[in-house]
């Protein structure tokens, strides 16, 4: 006598879909989280400055370590890297504040989109 499997049959369901008001306050508030974060930067632009200044420092040295091999050219390379380092940090700020807010934003509702 052999049994049959017994199936159970569950019923699926749909996730919710957002209404219109809860679509226009999710992107009311991702507005404010960037005004938010855009207002910490500028407050601490001396601090995100220093930082972005020390991952220059590391990957220039890590960078050209790892494409000149010839210590002569070596040396020259980070001597030419050092030199270089005040325009960098100009760009590189203008480019943090353009960018980074909005990226910091993606990123953290990326991260609450899931549940």
């Amino acid at each position: 006598m052999s049994k049959a499997p017994i199936t159970v049959q569950s019923e699926v369901t749909a996730p919710l879909t957002k209404t219109v008001q809860e679509q226009e306050f999710e992107e009311k508030r991702l507005q404010d989280m960037l005004l938010l974060i855009e207002t910490m930067f500028l407050r601490e632009e001396t601090t995100v400055k220093l930082v972005v200044e020390c991952l220059y420092d590391i990957g220039s040295v890590n960078l050209i370590n790892k494409k000149v091999r010839r210590r002569p050219l070596n040396r020259l390379a980070k001597y030419i890297a050092r030199f270089s380092k005040p325009i960098f940090r100009i760009l590189a700020w203008r480019w943090f504040m353009k960018n980074c807010p909005t990226l910091l934003v993606n990123w953290l509702h990326g991260k609450v989109s899931k549940f």
